[in-house]
């Protein structure tokens, strides 16, 4: 007779936690990448590394979305990117282009985004150029999700900025 109570604690627990478990919603739109400013690839396809980059990216914008409150609808539309560094064809004996990454090639994004509540108030909206011009003078721990350090330091960068300036919600 005592398994009934504590079966209703163990449900009451797991309603308890799952409950915590939800967070804001994000959708992102890859608009027209192949006019993107700079996402070529070094040794993989064009297509293929575009789907990696878009697929990577993301994973980062879905980590971020778990950051606002529930029921908060997040809409990305990305016009442009240009990743950090830039491709050259290879010298001497190589078969592959390289990437070069020095301080001068700094990521950035373009992008458009639309915020809104649970009832479809809007909380935000607009048009941003994201970029990190110091993307290589700060320290930083990748998150082991995507290849994509830098863009995803500098999206972090950006979003934690948006909370804090109290543009997009906090939970």
């Amino acid at each position: 007779m005592k398994k009934y109570p504590l079966a209703i604690l163990f449900a009451s627990a797991l309603v308890s936690f799952t409950s915590f478990a939800h967070a804001g919603e994000v959708k992102v739109t890859w608009q027209d990448p192949d006019k993107y400013t700079d996402i070529r690839p070094t040794s993989e396809t064009r297509e293929a590394f575009q789907q990696r980059v878009t697929k990577e990216l993301d994973a980062v914008f879905q980590d971020l979305a778990k950051k606002l409150p529930d029921g908060v609808q997040w809409e990305v539309t990305v016009t442009d990117l240009d990743l950090a560094g830039d491709v050259r064809p290879p010298q001497g004996a190589r078969i592959n282009d390289i990437r070069i990454v020095k301080d001068l090639y700094w990521p950035r994004m373009s992008l458009h985004y639309k915020m809104s509540d649970s009832s479809g108030k809007v909380l935000a909206e607009a048009k941003e150029d994201i970029k990190d011009m110091n993307f290589l003078m700060s320290s930083m721990i990748p998150s082991g999700h995507t290849s994509l350090q830098y863009e995803e330091k500098m999206l972090t960068d950006w979003f934690k900025k948006q909370q804090r300036e109290q543009i997009f919600p906090s939970k």
